[in-house]
């Protein structure tokens, strides 16, 4: 037997999830597990690592924890403990994450990410915000462990999954994408119950692209709620808001289905509809007459959305998408344009045709 597959052997003795990051859906994430595995999270806060294991609660979110969850700080230990890892950070912190765990990770480790948000690979931000950018430059998540690791077995976790309400016990639904039917059977495996239902999907970039622009449409959502403006109009930007999102996805070389499922549509609708969600909640305070930067200083959690609608923006440029909303936000968030002026020209713009994607 040789050293790899010794090592495969001890990691099958195990029964044992990790969830790499601490936040509010890494959190809801691990509860989730707990209800049919043990599990390891990490954390780089040693306070939190000690809160988490001696009082089994979260300190920040003040959430009860499954005492089957244990917390740590090392990436070795829960790279050598854990062969299956749901690794849920920021989208602008997760390839310096990857770099931390890549010496202890190996191909027969499976990584299903919960990450909604883009990777801008060898740019940086005052770049980003010159449009210096190009597809080649842009990285799903799935992209970035495949060029930071040796995994292979890679899927992400997609769908409506608003943390405080899985938090709460509430029920609800993902997907999983990925190109290997074995992380799909292990992510239901550890994941499915009377709580939580699990679809599968070969389409993980579709399932990626949907999880991440759908924040840009909640934000937007969130100014109308803001400015007390009613469903109909909502419903009109979720509905076009959707058409840019399959633009994108059609631009990046995926199909409109990914959208319309429960990935693109029923996670647009969850996000774009409740105060529940950072996207929304941002939107919603904007269109009250809050600054972005204020809004920004004050929130506990980042809000994906804002820093995904400068990378929309700029790749749309670069790609010359025809996506107005996309547009019209970036100027009210990142530029400080008049958000009435932007609803009133979204209003007369000339949609000529309804569905065109089909």
């Amino acid at each position: 037997m040789t050293k790899e597959d010794s090592e495969m052997s001890n990691f099958n003795q195990h029964n044992i999830a990790g969830v790499i990051g601490s936040g509010s859906f890494g959190t809801a994430v691990a509860n989730l597990l707990a209800i049919n595995t043990d599990v390891l999270i990490f954390s780089r806060r040693e306070q939190m690592v000690e809160t988490i294991n001696k009082e089994h609660r979260h300190p920040t979110f003040k959430v009860p924890l499954s005492e089957r969850i244990r917390a740590t700080s090392d990436p070795q230990e829960i790279a050598e403990t854990c062969s299956l890892l749901f690794p849920i950070v920021t989208s602008e912190g997760f390839r310096p994450m990857m770099q931390t765990f890549s010496p202890f990770l190996r191909p027969y480790h499976i990584m299903i990410h919960g990450t909604k948000g883009f990777d801008i690979k060898n740019l940086t931000e005052q770049e980003l915000h010159e449009g210096k950018i190009t597809r080649q430059g842009v990285r799903t998540m799935s992209e970035v462990i495949k060029e930071e690791s040796v995994v292979v077995r890679i899927g992400c976790l997609s769908g409506p999954n608003l943390a405080s309400e899985i938090m709460a016990g509430q029920p609800t639904a993902t997907v999983i994408g990925s190109k290997f039917d074995e992380v799909v059977s292990a992510g239901k495996k550890v994941l499915s119950s009377r709580y939580f239902q699990v679809f599968g999907t070969y389409e993980i970039l579709g399932a990626e692209l949907a999880g991440a622009l759908k924040n840009t449409i909640a934000i937007g959502s969130g100014i109308l709620g803001g400015l007390g403006l009613g469903k109909n109009l909502q419903a009109l930007l979720i509905n076009r808001g959707l058409m840019e999102m399959i633009y994108f996805g059609k631009a990046l070389g995926t199909s409109p289905k990914p959208f319309v499922g429960t990935a693109g549509i029923g996670d647009l609708i969850c996000t774009a509809t409740s105060m529940s969600s950072r996207n929304y909640t941002f939107g919603h305070r904007l269109g009250k007459g809050e600054k972005t930067a204020d809004i920004l200083a004050s929130m506990p959690e980042v809000a994906e959305g804002v820093r995904t609608l400068k990378i929309a923006k700029h790749l749309a440029d670069h790609l010359k998408l025809h996506v107005p909303i996309t547009q019209m936000l970036y100027r009210a968030v990142h530029e400080g344009y008049d958000i009435n002026q932007a609803i009133e020209y979204l209003m007369r713009y000339a949609y000529y045709v309804d569905v065109d994607f089909i």
